[in-house]
C-alpha cells in the first residue's frame, strides 16, 4: 500500500495534513459553484438552442440530439468558454450544418415522433403559432435561413457576423434578403386565401 493513499472507506481528509484539507475544501467549492453555474446555463438555454438548430432546418428529435451533445461539450469546457450563450450557439449551428450535409438513408418504415423531455408538449406548435416566419424558414437559402434563425434566437448582426466569421455587412444584407423574402412569401399565402 502507497503511504500517500488513504485506504478504502477513509476520509482523504482525515489522512492529510492540515493545509491540505483547505485547499481540498477549495476546490470542492469551486467545482460545486462551477456546477451550479452551468446548471442555471443549461435551464435558461437549451429551450431556445433546441429551437434555434430547428429554425435552422433540423427536425425537433435531430436539434435535441445536437442541442444535447453541445450542452455536454459545453460543460467538459466550460471554465475556458468566454461568451458561453454564442459559444452553444456556433457549435450546434456547425454541427447541425455538417450533419445536414452528409448522406441520409432513409428507413423503411416511418419512425415515431417521440416528444424531446427537453421541450413540453406543443411548445414548437405553439411557438410556430406565433411567429409566421418560422413556416417559411425552410423555402430561404442556407445563408438566409441560418442568419435569421441566430436574429430570431435574439443575437445582434455584429455578434452573428462574429460568430460566422462575416461582415457586419454580409449578415445585414442577408437579413434583408430573407425578412423580404418571407414577406413576400406571408403576401402571397394571404392573397391565396
Amino acid at each position: 500500500m502507497n503511504t500517500h493513499e488513504p485506504a478504502d472507506g477513509v476520509d482523504p481528509r482525515a489522512a492529510a495534513p492540515e493545509a491540505d484539507h483547505a485547499a481540498l475544501d477549495r476546490r470542492i467549492h469551486e467545482r460545486l459553484t462551477l456546477d451550479e453555474e452551468f446548471s442555471d446555463f443549461y435551464r435558461r438555454t437549451i429551450r431556445d438552442l433546441t429551437g434555434f438548430l430547428v429554425n435552422q432546418g433540423a427536425s425537433l428529435p435531430e436539434a435535441a440530439d445536437i442541442a444535447q451533445d453541445t450542452m455536454t461539450k459545453a460543460y467538459r469546457g466550460w471554465t475556458g468558454i468566454r461568451t458561453p450563450r454564442a459559444w452553444v450557439h456556433t457549435v450546434a449551428s456547425r454541427a447541425y450544418i455538417r450533419q445536414a450535409t452528409r448522406v441520409r438513408e432513409e428507413p423503411a418504415d416511418p419512425l415515431p415522433d417521440p416528444l424531446s423531455p427537453l421541450l413540453r408538449p406543443n411548445a414548437v406548435a405553439e411557438w410556430e403559432a406565433r411567429h409566421d416566419v418560422l413556416r417559411q424558414l425552410p423555402a430561404l437559402p442556407p445563408r438566409q435561413r441560418q442568419v435569421l434563425a441566430w436574429t430570431i434566437s435574439e443575437f445582434t448582426p455584429s455578434e452573428i457576423a462574429e460568430q460566422l466569421g462575416l461582415t457586419s455587412d454580409a449578415v445585414r444584407a442577408s437579413l434583408k434578403k430573407a425578412r423580404r423574402a418571407i414577406a413576400a412569401m406571408i403576401a402571397h399565402g394571404e392573397e391565396e386565401q
